[in-house]
């Protein structure tokens, strides 16, 4: 629902907080010896991997995330690669918010380095002062390595697009009635949620910068994107709080990037079945049931059938479960179908559970006679019995290791962390954590 305006835009009323470069500068704070020197965080040990994060340093010589190694070895020949520790950095994150809430409460936590706290009118007069008491508490509690930038603004999107203006290290201060000339010389695609999808209906309503953005009208906007997001968007920029109604979780999944050695048949299969187990484990956590298994490759290769440059995919359906034998027999009924089809050696592979369903949503008796038409006869009360299999197994990794016990052969995946990776919008719990090896809190350099 869009929040009715009420003729003037708002006062200062959010504070954004986004860290600069966070994994890159979580390293540098980690190991002072990596300071001030050009560094990159790749996500595995190999040689042909990428940046998923770059340092200043990196970045001012023209590296930005992304980069393959060999890229941003041809621009920096002596540049550093550390690899991730998602959970020391989701570690540091927490006492991030601890140290931050101590000044001002936090309000929303939008991804592991991005935050936003609700000002008071006596706090947003402190403007800039209050902006450097949160820096200074941070280089105190932390290092001066680990910056950050912060705007101020009357809306979540407008104190977003002021972090974002003086990287690193900086601050900006937006009132509404700086709008729209503080902002006119900003790119559209420098806007934060302005996808390329987004530009390209932009340019075909004939909105190519700033000023022709601003000039929209809340339905032109509405109907450009194509949705209500439209319309909120326009209301942030201009100044208008908009409410976003809670999200529901729609799908638990992972992918991973295969390395060289990773591209065969049982490998794949090896590192799809980890992923559905620690998709399954996250859904059984939350309570929910599933009824659709999606399992995707993609790589390079001659098109076969199901293959589209480069890119299969496959999608299973049973009636709503939560244990590990319904989901791995999908995966292995849709490995199966790759094998038929898939013409090409996959470089990722992605598994998704979706097709969600709350313990309300389910009517009559869920464990009656029915049956499965994907379990050769099996019916619900068998299922219920695998349940209780699948929840045992999960104790046993709980109390004992990840390695306690698992289905088959369980081997180390490149890059480790199955379930446990940062993405943007989710930052691992610690449960994600107990299911896995514990890191090493040595800095991990990358050995190529």
């Amino acid at each position: 629902m869009i929040a009715e305006t009420d003729g003037d835009a708002r006062g200062i009323e959010r504070l954004y907080l986004d860290f600069d470069s966070f994994f890159a500068s979580a390293e540098q704070h980690f190991n002072p010896s990596l300071r001030g020197k050009p560094l990159g965080v790749v996500p595995l040990d190999s040689p042909n991997t990428s940046c998923i994060a770059v340092s200043r340093e990196a970045k001012a010589c023209g590296v930005k995330s992304g980069f393959s190694i060999k890229a941003a070895r041809q621009v920096i020949p002596d540049m550093i690669f550390v690899i991730a520790r998602h959970d020391v950095y989701v570690r540091l994150h927490k006492r991030i918010l601890t140290v931050v809430d101590a000044i001002l409460p936090v309000g929303k936590v939008r991804s592991i380095d991005e935050l936003v706290c609700n000002l008071l009118p006596e706090e947003a007069e402190q403007g800039a002062a209050l902006a450097a008491t949160i820096k200074r508490a941070l280089a105190e509690a932390f290092s001066p390595q680990l910056t950050c930038s912060i705007g101020m603004a009357p809306t979540e999107l407008l104190a977003k697009i002021g972090a974002e203006m003086n990287k690193p290290d900086g601050f900006a201060l937006i009132h509404s009635t700086d709008l729209p000339d503080k902002l006119a010389d900003m790119e559209i695609t420098d806007l934060p949620g302005i996808s390329k999808g987004i530009e390209a209906r932009l340019a075909a309503a004939g909105v190519a910068d700033f000023t022709a953005l601003w000039s929209l009208a809340p339905k032109q906007a509405r109907a450009i994107w194509g949705n209500v997001e439209g319309e909120r968007f326009w209301n942030g920029l201009h100044g208008y709080h908009s409410e976003r109604p809670a999200t529901k979780k729609s799908m638990f999944g992972h992918s991973r990037n295969l390395p060289q050695g990773w591209r065969t048949p049982d490998r794949v299969a090896a590192c799809a079945r980890q992923l559905t187990l620690s998709a399954a484990r996250r859904l059984r956590r939350e309570g929910g049931r599933a009824t659709r298994l999606t399992v995707s490759l993609s790589g390079e290769g001659p098109r076969g059938r199901g293959a589209r440059d480069g890119g299969w995919s496959w999608e299973g359906v049973f009636p709503p479960a939560r244990d590990d034998r319904t989901f791995l027999r999908a995966l292995a009924e849709g490995l199966a179908q790759a094998g038929q089809s898939a013409r090409f050696a996959p470089r990722s592979v992605s598994v998704v559970i979706h097709g969600l369903k709350d313990e309300a949503e389910l009517t009559g008796d869920l464990f009656g006679g029915s049956v499965d038409p994907h379990g050769a006869g099996e019916n619900d009360a068998t299922r219920a019995k695998w349940e209780k299999v699948s929840e045992l197994l999960d104790d046993l990794r709980r109390s004992h290791g990840a390695k306690a016990i698992s289905y088959g052969l369980q081997e180390d995946m490149p890059g480790g962390y199955i379930g446990a990776k940062i993405a943007f919008g989710r930052i691992p719990d610690e449960e994600d954590f107990s299911e896995m090896p514990v890191a090493d809190e040595q800095t991990r350099f990358l050995s190529y």
